[in-house]
């Protein structure tokens, strides 16, 4: 997925359609000039519906259809013919899309499940034919209802991405280079702050054809909870993920304050991300020698409260320890 198309934030308008009227006509035959009343019903106005779709992992199909418009109910006709309902409209998004009303910004729903369907826009009710308001009284009622008009609403989609790992990290941390190996993704990967700047996704392939789905979010820098640099925007998709990855460089000046300003960060933005499970694993750890290493580790072992392990993409150490690692926090 190349980096300009993965597409998170949409603003939608979206109208149902009108219903449809009753038809006011009274039945006339060769040799009944006066039939009752027979003026069909009015069809229902299209609705327009969200429908969520596993196979999609973008809102890049909408980017250019801004405006969505359903069909008009049909009138009713004579011998008490129903029109027809309007045409429905569906906008299929991706798992994980949360939906608001973009003039008061309050969440409608979300949509998590492949094939759930919610009407955002429901169409107009079709009115009822001259022949329902008949009556002893009135036997030839010449009036019917008008169909109800349609809805309209603007729409916010906003996609979270729905992955089992999120790696967290500052930038330039290696988290791209980290999930080009384990995955077959193809992230952007130079080296220098903010290379990423959008989410990518990668499968990553387990044994026996199993899979779990890891997420490169963008780097944080501090004070991305208050929205400084690209905040907000990235820490949204870290809130699916079920466990937290954090990448610290080795070269770090302090690993456990590295760890702990990320923290804090998740932490502003929502505590409830310290719910999740979190396993640090610290890159770039070809750099270090044997004797470094266990100095390294004597003194993490008393700092750091969460399980860590030592890895370098490049040199493809300890990423298969690492696979295997989370497999198990995922599946325990």
């Amino acid at each position: 997925m190349t980096e300009g198309n993965f597409v998170d934030y949409v603003k939608i308008y979206a109208a149902s359609g009108n219903g449809g009227k009753g038809s006011v006509h009274l039945h006339r035959e060769k040799y009944i000039t006066k039939g009752g009343p027979d003026g069909g019903d009015g069809g229902r106005g299209g609705h327009v519906i969200l429908r969520g779709k596993s196979n999609l992992w973008t809102l890049l199909h909408l980017k250019f259809k801004r405006h969505i418009r359903a069909g008009h109910g049909g009138h009713g006709a004579k011998s008490r013919s129903t029109g027809a309902d309007g045409e429905d409209m569906y906008i299929d998004v991706p798992l994980g899309t949360v939906i608001r009303d973009t003039e008061t910004n309050q969440v409608l729903f979300e949509i998590t499940e492949d094939g759930e369907e919610k009407i955002i826009a429901e169409g107009g009710k079709g009115g009822l034919g001259n022949w329902n308001f008949k009556s002893s009284t009135n036997q030839t009622p010449r009036y019917a209802q008008p169909g109800l008009p349609l809805e309209e609403k603007y729409i916010t989609l906003e996609l979270k991405v729905l992955a089992d790992v999120g790696l967290v990290g500052f930038p330039n941390a290696g988290k791209s280079t980290l999930l080009s190996v384990v995955t077959s993704a193809k992230p952007k990967i130079a080296d220098y702050e903010f290379t990423t700047l959008k989410p990518n996704l990668g499968i990553v392939k387990y044994r026996d054809f199993q899979t779990f789905v890891m997420a490169d979010i963008p780097g944080i820098i501090e004070g991305a909870a208050e929205g400084k640099g690209l905040g907000h925007y990235f820490l949204r998709h870290i809130e699916r993920n079920s466990i937290l990855l954090f990448l610290i460089p080795a070269d770090a000046d302090d690993i456990k304050k590295q760890y702990d300003i990320l923290l804090d960060e998740l932490r502003r933005y929502n505590p409830e991300m310290l719910d999740k499970e979190r396993m640090i694993a610290i890159s770039k750890s070809d750099m270090l020698d044997d004797e470094l290493k266990s100095e390294l580790k004597a003194s993490l072992d008393n700092e750091l409260p969460i399980p860590y392990m030592f890895i370098s993409s490049v040199a493809q150490q300890g990423i298969t320890e690492l696979k295997d690692t989370l497999w198990r926090m995922l599946n325990h």
